[in-house]
């Protein structure tokens, strides 16, 4: 591609912030688009752009000359979003390629409305955009033990419900470089791909692998249920509280199956928990 500009939302995210340093290192022109100010360091000669998703004609000036377009699902705020409108836009400005970041969800979780309904809303209008697409469904990302960084810090400790549970969680930047192959390639459109890591991993081998890499030993203290779902409540609302915690307790076989996808694009396993822990350990000292 070369001379094409690529626009990538959400980028000063797990994805995004790998993603938009990985297409730059490759030689693209990238417009990095984040809601806050705080993306402006994002990558060394990407322009940085502020834009709300949530009011699609902002983003004209945005899209204008951009060849290609990853839409990052935003998480919780995905019910605010109209997805149709965002991709009328992008295409009026000329994206023919979008890479939409959804959820292992959307499969797994088709009845939970914070999973699998808002995704699969998304994932519709993606399809429908007339452009060439390509859908990421990540499982859970290595990333998610950045909630454990106060209490390693503080207390030398990680606490968690279902120790002995394990997911293939998957690193952030394999999804990335899974994205910038499907934005800067041919060959991946009308495709979806689920990623996970290599192996499964339990918190409790997660918290061993943490304490691994800071070379201190860090106390595992499992949570029961209700302590778990009272402490996410502060922050996340009740069904998504509800729908993680079914997930990290009784995943279903959907849900630890180990995906050969990244491996499939990458051309090599994707990364373990353990080296995402030895690669962020800063985080935690």
């Amino acid at each position: 591609m070369g001379s094409d500009m690529i626009v990538v939302t959400g980028a000063t995210g797990n994805v995004g912030r790998p993603l938009v340093q990985a297409l730059a290192a490759a030689g693209e022109q990238v417009t990095a688009v984040s809601r806050g100010v705080s993306g402006a360091a994002v990558a060394e000669g990407v322009r940085h752009r502020q834009a709300d998703l949530a009011a699609p004609e902002s983003l004209r000036p945005v899209f204008d000359g951009a060849d290609a377009l990853f839409l990052h699902n935003t998480g919780a705020g995905a019910h605010l979003l109209s997805p149709r409108e965002i991709l009328d836009v992008a295409k009026a400005c000329g994206v023919g390629r979008v890479v939409l970041l959804s959820s292992q969800g959307v499969a797994t979780r088709p009845r939970s409305s914070s999973h699998g309904g808002v995704g699969r809303t998304i994932e519709d209008a993606v399809r429908q955009a007339g452009m060439d697409w390509t859908i990421l469904r990540p499982g859970g990302f290595d990333s998610n033990a950045y909630a454990w960084v106060e209490s390693v810090r503080a207390l030398r400790a990680i606490a968690a419900p279902f120790g002995d549970v394990g997911l293939p969680t998957v690193d952030p930047a394999d999804i990335a470089e899974v994205a910038a192959t499907a934005l800067r390639e041919d060959g991946y459109a009308g495709q979806v791909y689920e990623l996970t890591g290599p192996a499964l991993s339990t918190p409790r081998e997660q918290a061993e692998a943490i304490g691994d890499a800071l070379g201190e030993p860090i106390r595992f203290i499992e949570q029961t249920r209700d302590e778990a779902h009272a402490l996410m409540l502060q922050f996340m609302p009740e069904p998504v509280v509800e729908t993680t915690l079914a997930i990290l307790g009784e995943p279903t076989p959907a849900e630890q199956r180990i995906s050969p996808d990244v491996e499939q694009v990458l051309g090599r396993p994707p990364r373990t928990f353990a080296e995402w822990a030895v690669r962020n350990i800063a985080a935690f000292e």
